[in-house]
C-alpha cells in the first residue's frame, strides 16, 4: 500500500511545469514509468495527482459504486474520471495542462501535499487562505474520528 509523506513547494514556470520534488520521487521510484493522472479535485481549488497504480484503484471503486445506466451517477462517474495522463519528462519536469491550471487557480508557486496515496497540488495563496482561514479544531475532530485507532 502507497502511503506518501510530504509537502514540497515547487515553482511553475511559464510554460506550465514544475520540477518534480526528489524527495516524493525516490517514495515513487517503482512508479514513475507508469506515469500519473492529474484531475481537478471535486472538493476544492486544487489538483489531484494520482500515481497510475492508485488511479486503477480509485477507477475500480467507481465502477463498483456508481450505476452507468442512473444519469446522476452517470455525471458524477464522467465528472471522477476526468484526467490527464501525465508523465516526467527527461528533467524530472510535470506539466500541468493549461485547462486544469485554470480551473485551480494556480499561477507561479505551488504546494504539493501528500494525501497518503495520492498529492495534491495547490497554488500557494489559496492553500494558505484555506489553512489560516479554518475555524476547525483539528484535535477535537481527530478525537470524535480516531479515538480508537491505536486500538485496532
Amino acid at each position: 500500500m502507497l502511503a506518501l509523506i510530504g509537502k514540497e513547494y515547487c515553482t511553475v514556470d511559464s510554460n506550465g511545469r514544475f520540477k518534480f520534488p526528489s524527495t516524493l520521487k525516490k517514495q515513487l521510484t517503482s512508479l514513475i514509468d507508469s506515469g500519473f493522472v492529474m484531475r481537478s479535485s471535486i472538493y476544492g481549488p486544487y489538483l489531484e495527482l494520482y500515481p497510475m497504480t492508485e488511479w486503477d484503484i480509485a477507477i475500480e471503486k467507481l465502477r463498483k459504486k456508481l450505476n452507468p445506466y442512473n444519469p446522476k451517477d452517470l455525471i458524477l462517474m464522467r465528472k471522477l474520471a476526468e484526467g490527464n495522463k501525465i508523465e516526467l519528462d527527461q528533467n524530472d519536469r510535470v506539466l500541468i495542462p493549461s485547462d486544469l491550471k485554470k480551473t485551480s487557480g494556480i499561477n507561479k508557486d505551488i504546494v504539493l501535499i501528500s494525501r497518503i496515496n495520492i498529492l495534491e497540488i495547490w497554488d500557494v495563496e489559496k492553500y494558505n487562505e484555506i489553512n489560516d482561514g479554518s475555524t476547525m479544531d483539528y484535535v477535537a475532530y481527530a478525537n470524535e474520528r480516531l479515538e480508537d485507532i491505536n486500538n485496532d
